[in-house]
């Protein structure tokens, strides 16, 4: 599969702020004036919504993103209950992770918006079954990869070693983003700098913490104003 426009959204780990700038450049890609929508390959962990149907906060801030107010589109072919690791929840579930499955889901999405923005699952290389992880899928979709490096004791060489795992797919970097996250850094901008002279792609930007009017509640997307604020420190490749 290759799509004309678009991301593939890479990690350098879990919770450190995929989602975010996921929903962040859905967001700075409508300005520029194209149709865009987000897409997750699998996701884990779900909650009740206000209409009785389980949902899961990724998907929800995607949607939220992309403007889509119905479930008419699936943004997710494997919504999974527990908030594990999703082979593992999987199958736990008697269910198979099909890269075929995902890749028909996003075929649909492709046909009908101008661009995709991918948001990966934990890190780039999260199993997805006893044979295919998360790296081989992005492999297949082929788009151009964004670095999320959450800003955290230990993010350097989580960084540079996802770089690595990427560069070892043939896949391009289009550029990182650093995510500062609640907790206080120690050197943040030495750390900053440290991977700016390393990581041979663009620096996109750094998202400051969220104000706390902003920050995401449990069992609940990332709200429209949190989206647009950090699309503000960001910019595209």
């Amino acid at each position: 599969m290759n799509l004309s426009t678009g991301f593939f959204i890479a990690g350098t780990d879990t919770e450190i702020g995929k989602t975010l700038v996921a929903g962040a450049l859905i967001v700075k890609l409508k300005e520029v004036g194209q149709t865009t929508v987000g897409f997750k390959p699998v996701a884990a962990g779900t909650y009740v919504g206000s209409d009785g149907q389980q949902c899961n906060e990724d998907v929800e801030t995607l949607r939220v993103a992309s403007g889509l107010d119905s479930q008419n589109y699936v943004l997710c072919p494997y919504v999974l209950d527990e908030p594990a690791a999703p082979h593992l929840v999987a199958e736990k579930q008697n269910i198979r992770l099909d890269c075929a499955v995902i890749l028909d889901a996003l075929g649909v999405l492709t046909a009908e918006f101008d661009a995709v923005v991918v948001e990966g699952a934990g890190g780039f290389l999260v199993p997805l079954n006893s044979q295919e992880d998360l790296g081989d899928l992005a492999q297949a979709i082929d788009l151009p990869v964004i670095l999320v490096v959450g800003m955290r004791l230990g993010c350097i060489n989580h960084a540079l070693l996802t770089c690595e795992a990427i560069q070892s797919r043939q896949l391009s970097i289009a550029g990182w983003v650093a995510n500062t996250l609640a907790e206080e850094m120690p050197f943040l901008e030495e750390n900053i700098q440290t991977l700016k002279d390393r990581i041979f792609a663009p620096f996109l930007g750094i998202i400051p913490s969220l104000p706390k009017t902003l920050q995401k509640q449990a069992n609940s997307p990332y709200s429209v104003d949190a989206l647009h604020f950090a699309a503000q420190y960001i910019r595209l490749p």
